[in-house]
């Protein structure tokens, strides 16, 4: 018996009810305040729910999340890397007491689990970034979901859980823990290897799973993440059909493909421990970890979040207390003269090494170029193709922002025409008045109101781009994070080109027909954006046109060759 058994019981901690539990519970939750789970929130219940969290029985008391902040621990000692917590917004917390029931539901209301408060407090979001993340830079997607799209205050309790979230998609490849165990079990699969993976498969991650089973003797399992992952990851459809047409190049009966529900935290070495502790859950007794794992990348000043060996040294030093066997491996490359792929570690002096990074394959499927057969195998660039067409047949938004009176509508009129005239695709314009006007009468102009404005600007933005068309929108969207927020949406389907249109807010008044800024200045019109409301300006605009001195053909000429020089159009 391995000594992460021991210490955590031997008993997977899985929280669902027996069904005639349910039924009370679905009874009594009638009478409970409820919470409408967000989607990393669904994630984490699912993972609570099944088992594959244990040993936590719920989201975290205050002590354990102090204890994982402080020392990677729970309260009771056991090893536990990253917070599991359930964050509700201010007015939500004030209607909680400790052992007031909360029940968890999910986007349709459908009864998911209920809480039953232990603790309720603000954390120090800040400190626990430090803490978690080793840094408070928002470039990183954990610290900016962590500051920009969490909600405030924690709630702690214990979980009982009514039924698991509902999936339609590849069922026969969802399993629980104790599904999976009981698989290894009636296979006689006593040493399995887990491997970790948010990204397609290749040639050098077959060739390196290959081995790590191959040495340590050990089935292998190969256990995806479909939950939420870094943005701009391909889709979790797009990667299983890719992994399905992988697996069939292992030898039979040795190695199997299962999905984990899991919404990553890119938290590099802390994540690879609790990617750990997770497969030990779901019966695994080795984990492959590779250079950078759950690695963010660079940092705002381009600097590594992590070193390539940061998650490999902390895993290492736990993995005798946590009962699971880590299998460090470094990079592999493919040997030209030898036709073959070898670790690095391996390479001889005078040999060929040939490699394509990630960014480089994204550059060829955008550009419909020529990927090697010693790169990848031809059925996964297919399906790879499918998702990823090139970017001249891709959807695309243009999102313009800039102070009222900038012209922002004005060059987002004369580049629709623009793209009317050319053809191909269809050309929707979303007007920030307009939209006010059509989508969102009902809002004021609060920060609260007017970040929602942009995220229904985002959503339609992002249907648009999904169904191969262009988004053209010219709101104000004064805050970065929400700018941001959007841009991350829209990307998962397409192409998104931010334009800044930098003119002054001098030249802007001298222009106001509708006496806003004069309005504005004599306190009639509060949160007036440039004058009693801040304007972040973008950083890292894919364009910046002032208008003072450009006309808007010459405007939307400049966008229009952004959008070539990009390949979007021809």
């Amino acid at each position: 018996m391995s000594t992460l058994i021991k210490p955590h019981g031997g008993v997977l901690k899985e929280l669902l009810v027996s069904e005639k539990e349910a039924t009370e519970l679905k009874a009594k939750a009638r009478d409970y305040v409820s919470w409408d789970l967000t989607e990393r929130q669904m994630w984490d219940v699912e993972m609570l729910l099944s088992g594959a969290f244990s040993p936590l029985d719920g989201f975290m008391t205050k002590a354990d999340y102090e204890g994982c902040l402080d020392k990677m621990r729970l309260a009771n000692g056991l090893i536990w890397t990253m917070p599991i917590t359930l964050d509700v917004k201010e007015a939500f917390a004030e209607k909680l007491s400790v052992g007031a029931n909360v029940a968890l539901r999910d986007p349709e209301g459908v009864l998911i689990a209920v809480l039953t408060v232990s603790d309720v407090w603000t954390p120090d979001k800040k400190r626990e970034a430090q803490g978690v993340f080793g840094s408070t830079d928002d470039i990183h997607p954990g610290i900016n979901y962590l500051f920009n799209r969490a909600n405030n205050v924690y709630v702690g309790g214990k979980v009982a859980g009514v039924e698991l979230p509902s999936h339609y998609d590849f069922k026969y490849l969802r399993n629980t823990p104790r599904e999976l165990r009981d698989k290894f079990k009636k296979a006689g699969w006593t040493r399995v290897v887990a491997f970790q993976t948010r990204n397609p498969m290749h040639r050098a991650h077959q060739e390196l799973t290959f081995r790590a089973a191959k040495s340590t003797e050990a089935n292998l399992l190969i256990h995806p993440v479909v939950g939420m992952t870094k943005p701009g990851d391909v889709d979790h459809y797009s990667r299983i059909r890719c992994y399905e047409h992988l697996i069939k190049q292992y030898p039979e009966q040795t190695t199997a493909l299962s999905l984990l529900p899991l919404a990553m935290r890119m938290g590099g070495p802390r994540e690879a421990v609790w990617h750990a502790t997770i497969r030990k859950n779901y019966g695994c007794t080795h984990f492959i970890v590779g250079r950078h794992h759950a690695d963010p990348g660079n940092d705002s000043k381009g600097k590594p979040f992590y070193g390539p060996f940061d998650a490999q040294e902390l895993l290492g030093g736990l993995q005798e207390e946590l009962g699971v066997t880590m299998c460090p491996f470094p990079e592999m490359v493919y040997v030209q003269e030898k036709a073959e792929y070898r670790p690095t570690t391996e390479i001889e002096p005078g040999q060929t090494v040939l490699n394509i990074s990630g960014t480089e394959v994204r550059r060829r499927l955008q550009e419909g170029l020529d990927i090697p057969d010693w790169f990848s195998y031809k059925e996964v660039v297919e399906e790879l193709r499918k998702t990823y067409p090139p970017r001249k047949k891709q959807g695309f938004t243009v999102f313009m922002t800039g102070l009222s009176g900038s012209g922002k509508s004005t060059v987002a009129n004369a580049l629709m025409v623009k793209l009317m005239e050319l053809g191909g695709r269809k050309v929707m314009l979303l007007d920030g008045d307009i939209v006010r006007k059509n989508l969102s009468s009902e809002l004021g102009f609060s920060r609260e109101h007017r970040d929602l404005n942009i995220l229904r600007i985002g959503f339609v933005a992002a249907e648009i781009t999904k169904a191969g068309g262009v988004a053209i929108c010219c709101p104000i969207a004064p805050y970065s994070a929400t700018r941001r927020k959007v841009r991350e949406d829209v990307s998962k389907w397409g192409g998104f080109v931010e334009v800044y249109i930098s003119t002054s807010v001098e030249t802007c008044e001298s222009r106001d027909r509708k006496g806003l800024y004069a309005k504005a200045r004599a306190g009639i019109i509060k949160e007036f954006t440039g004058i009693s409301d801040p304007y972040e300006a973008p950083e890292k605009a894919e364009v910046v046109i002032d208008t003072k001195d450009c006309s808007p053909d010459e405007a939307s000429q400049r966008i229009l060759l952004k959008l070539e020089q990009m390949g979007f159009i021809k």
